[in-house]
């Protein structure tokens, strides 16, 4: 089993890597849906597409925000990567169901929570294995 000091690190070292993520994520999610609110200004982008496109921006921006920040961090990956996907998503989600007043789950919110775990899981992974290869690159000749 394991042990939670192992999971979140001594001394909070990757409790905050994993905030700091949660915000990156954020961050990267605010750029691309103000990008993508221009194109649908100034374009004939269809606003059907709105839905998916909110989707795949919130997957890229885990999987950035995860990889980014676990980088540094010796092992656990998977586990501090859901857990950045688990803290962004929790914050949308309270953000979004304050602004609308509406705290229910529908199947496009239910994809999204699977897709922030499976993104932030996967950033973790990579972010984790990233470091070890670039030591093992870089250790060669």
């Amino acid at each position: 089993m394991i042990k939670v000091s192992e999971t979140l690190g001594e001394g909070g070292n990757s409790i905050k890597k994993i905030l700091i993520g949660s915000g990156v994520s954020i961050a990267i999610t605010i750029i691309g849906l103000i990008i993508f609110a221009s194109l649908l200004t100034y374009s004939s982008i269809a606003e059907s597409t709105i839905p998916t496109v909110t989707i795949i921006i919130t997957i890229i921006s885990i999987l950035i925000g995860s990889s980014l920040c676990m980088s540094t961090v010796k092992k656990n990956g998977i586990i501090n990567g859901v857990l950045i996907g688990l803290i962004y998503i929790s914050s949308i989600y309270i953000l979004s169901s304050i602004i609308e007043g509406n705290f229910s789950l529908n199947l496009k919110s239910i994809i999204m929570i699977i897709g922030a775990l499976i993104a932030g899981a996967v950033g973790g992974i990579i972010g984790v294995n990233r470091r070890w290869y670039k030591l093992w690159v870089g250790g060669l000749p």
